[in-house]
């Protein structure tokens, strides 16, 4: 049953992802859930981005705003979260991209069971040059509260819906790495719970070139967030870094 009463805004941060931009936008508008709108908001693209997003623009559902200087995606995200209006909020990165019946299956779960936060399964996939290298769709728990959360950060951004009550004045913290982890701990603190929908409902892209590089320096900032906004000891940060290690090789492997 489709309850497009029901709005939802899409945020969707980009930065030189024009090789993938297209892909993300149209899954976006080939939903069937039809009562959405779509923000980009780009990062002073130097690629091609631009030319890809004015594709879009004659669509009136498909609001853009372009930044004069790089300014990172907490920075995006929170100008998205300000000037969108709707019931629901959710989030897309540009290099990721939905099933169709994302939405509207899961805004009529939330709606039903009067759930405030949701996610899903997803699956990752290697990007290398042109090749996609698809993993194991993930098998996460049926729900998360903080402290789980903070030794299993498996709910993925690109799969989440979040009502707007609850977001309320919470915004994303201008740090280099992890600020979407942060926005979760932040909303678990408040929410309490936060509950996944049966379903898989996202693609997310891994680009190869990254990840070797970017594992160190994501542990360094993991340990920073915890120690100075969620006040862990130092025997509660190590194992929460440990644990959230654990898992990510479980779902990425070790590459």
């Amino acid at each position: 049953m489709k309850n497009n009463n029901l709005s939802i805004d899409i945020i969707m941060p980009n930065f030189n992802k024009a090789r993938y931009l297209k892909e993300a936008i149209e899954s976006v508008i080939n939903q069937t859930y039809k009562n959405w709108k779509l923000y980009i908001i780009d990062d002073c693209s130097s690629d091609k981005s631009d030319e890809i997003i004015n594709k879009f623009r004659q669509k009136n559902k498909i609001k853009y705003v372009k930044l004069k200087k790089n300014k990172g995606p907490s920075f995006c995200r929170n100008i998205g979260i300000r000037i969108s209006d709707s019931n629901y909020i959710s989030f897309l990165d540009s290099d990721d991209y939905w099933v169709k019946n994302k939405l509207e299956d899961q805004i009529n779960f939330m709606n039903k069971n009067n759930f405030s936060f949701t996610y899903t399964d997803y699956i990752p996939f290697i990007q290398k040059n042109d090749n996609k290298k698809f993993l194991e769709k993930t098998s996460l728990k049926s729900s998360f509260n903080f402290n789980e959360f903070t030794l299993n950060s498996s709910i993925n951004t690109t799969t989440m819906i979040v009502s707007r009550s609850l977001i309320k004045n919470l915004k994303f913290k201008k740090i280099k790495k992890l600020e979407d982890y942060l926005f979760k701990c932040q909303i678990l603190k408040q929410s309490k719970i936060a509950y996944k929908f049966n379903s898989t409902s996202a693609f997310y892209r891994i680009l190869d070139k990254s990840r070797s590089s970017q594992r160190l320096h994501n542990i360094l900032y993991l340990w920073k967030i915890n120690q100075k906004y969620n006040n862990f000891s130092i025997f509660r940060n190590l194992f929460s870094i440990f644990m959230i290690s654990v898992n990510s090789i479980k779902k990425y492997g070790f590459k």
